[in-house]
């Protein structure tokens, strides 16, 4: 059951300065583009609906079903308090708060360093203009129209001004005056726009009552933990419709409804371990396995999960913390870095560290001594150099279902040995008793079936990626093709370098590889180039026509970078 009243515009924003109007712990952040923003006023303006706002109301001097933070008047995102007595009566927001939040930015606050401006100009017959900018200069003084009016002029106002004036009288028309007399207006047609905007502007914002509440009943004599998850079934209700949360977005709600202080650990955790693949997904995800539970789904999500992770919280925190020194000292964090990996090994290695046996200061030091004392690091470095290497975890052409089957293997094999040495051999077992695709024997034969991407990582020690760079053929495609060699000895690993893309769409591009090697124009220092791209330092073996001997004498050099790395 619900109970509706309605607002002015105004009368909110002052009520959301107040904090009186409130956000629950459970709502995301501002998620709004400025454009979306403007529009909605543009909409208010016109007298088109732009939906009622849902709240619960809590009663001051008791404890809230949600802990709150207020809104924001500058765009920054805002922590929310722990409550134990509301100093007031207040409107928790479960439904509105992207319209809300705009409606104060744009007559109270700014965003992104902009305020609002209103373009006094416009043609109220069809739309009303508003920009966000941090600077009137910056806004267009003149812009194209229609055929009638090939060229439309625009009048900028700041909206906070125009406000200010318009509360401090109740004759709006001497506003407007004052305002044509201030910027010399004397076009009759330009004076009639004005009046026609400012009047639409007061009687939307400042008269008329244009915002419908809705006010949503608790029953208190319901278990407050009942209550909660209540509300946050009608949140994600309601978000089926609008700007809407991503699945993972509900859970984190779901989580933030059990305890508040999940959502200070979910943002302090993604912001700190999003460069290495930590997204709110992978951390949900990790929250389950760490609990032994691979099959969970965030439907089934609970209570107990929030409470593991809360408790748990530090253990979690430093577990994160060594997962990424791990990925630094195995020269990973590179290939990792800001790049769609999958970070489905790297669950493994934050399970092995989470229950091992030792405090949270040691985990937190545990690859201080990964050089010399450490045997896990060399095991796990094996591990995961040879499970990239091959493919495992890739989502198509691996053998399995990698965020399914996977997971579900590799979980029930690891938790068998916790607190114990890192099962490499049981893992490798995995792979192959399942079967995928899987070798610890590289030949010449097999190299092209591996993962490229992790191979081209190995071959260039650890530094170069090709998500940074082009991939190109050394002996050009259109050379060999003309010297009849087959498509898929052309197109190997063998015969592939990454290249800047500059060099590669440019000097290179289609020379004969000696030709432009030996060239001092193109290469400056060859010798660092063979040693980068991994040449065969035999000049007779540079040219096309001895391309197979190349590309075989290049497989060794190729494997002999492999092994370095994955034995």
């Amino acid at each position: 059951m619900a109970n509706w009243e309605t607002k002015r515009i105004w009368d909110a924003v002052i009520e959301i300065e107040d904090e009186k109007f409130v956000l629950p712990v459970i709502q995301r952040s501002l998620v709004w583009t400025e454009e979306k923003m403007e529009l909605l006023f543009d909409t208010l303006l016109k007298g088109d609906s732009f939906g009622g706002i849902m709240v619960i109301e809590e009663e001051r001097g008791k404890q809230p079903l949600f802990n709150y933070r207020p809104f924001t008047k500058d765009g920054n995102f805002i922590s929310s308090r722990q409550v134990e007595q509301l100093p007031q009566n207040q409107l928790f927001v479960i439904d509105g708060q992207q319209r809300l939040q705009s409606f104060y930015l744009g007559l109270n606050g700014c965003i992104n360093g902009k305020v609002l401006y209103f373009d006094l100009f416009s043609d109220y017959n069809s739309e009303y203009e508003f920009k966000f900018e941090n600077d009137i200069q910056k806004l267009p003084k003149q812009s194209k129209d229609n055929q009638e009016r090939p060229i439309k002029e625009h009048f900028w106002y700041p909206v906070k001004s125009l406000l200010n004036k318009l509360r401090e009288t109740v004759r709006y028309k001497q506003i407007v005056k004052e305002i044509i007399d201030e910027s010399q207006i004397f076009d009759d047609i330009k004076k009639d726009y004005i009046e026609e905007n400012i009047l639409s502007f007061y009687e939307n914002v400042l008269n008329a009552p244009t915002l419908g509440i809705s006010k949503v009943l608790i029953n208190k004599t319901l278990p407050e933990i009942e209550n909660r998850q209540r509300i946050v079934e009608l949140f994600r209700r309601l978000n089926d419709g609008g700007t809407r949360l991503s699945s993972f977005d509900l859970v984190a709600s779901i989580l933030k409804g059990f305890s508040w202080e999940m959502e200070g650990f979910l943002r302090e955790i993604l912001e700190k371990y999003q460069d290495i693949g930590l997204s709110q997904e992978n951390l949900i995800k990790l929250i389950f396995l760490l609990q032994d539970d691979y099959n969970k789904e965030m439907a089934s999500i609970e209570s107990s999960d929030a409470e593991f992770a809360i408790r748990n919280r530090e253990r979690i925190k430093v577990t994160l913390k060594s997962l990424k020194d791990f990925l630094i000292y195995s020269k990973v964090y590179d290939y990792y870095k800001d790049s769609n990996r999958s970070f489905i090994p790297l669950f493994f290695i934050v399970y092995h560290l989470f229950h091992k046996n030792i405090g949270n200061i040691e985990i937190d030091r545990f690859f201080d001594n990964y050089e010399t004392g450490n045997s896990d690091f060399s095991l796990m470095k094996r591990w995961l150099f040879n499970s990239l290497i091959n493919g495992v975890f890739r989502s198509k052409g691996a053998g399995w279902i990698p965020y399914k089957t996977g997971i579900r293997k590799i979980l029930s094999l690891i938790k068998n040995y916790k607190n114990k040495a890192f099962p490499i051999d049981e893992l490798f077992s995995i792979y192959t008793d399942h079967p995928i695709t899987f070798t610890l024997e590289y030949t010449k034969e097999n190299i092209d079936q591996l993962d490229s991407s992790f191979v081209y990582y190995v071959m260039y020690d650890l530094s170069r990626t090709n998500r940074m760079n082009d991939i190109d053929h050394i002996m050009p495609k259109n050379i060999l093709e003309s010297l009849n060699y087959p498509s898929e000895k052309i197109n190997s690993i063998k015969n592939f370098q990454l290249l800047d893309y500059g060099t590669n769409r440019g000097h290179k591009n289609g020379k004969a590889f000696k030709d432009w090697l030996t060239a001092k124009e193109y290469v400056k220092d060859k010798e660092a180039y063979i040693l980068l791209h991994l040449i065969p330092n035999d000049e007779s073996l540079w040219v096309e026509e001895k391309f197979e001997e190349f590309e075989d004498k290049r497989a060794d050099i190729i494997l002999e970078k492999i092994f370095k790395y994955t034995k």
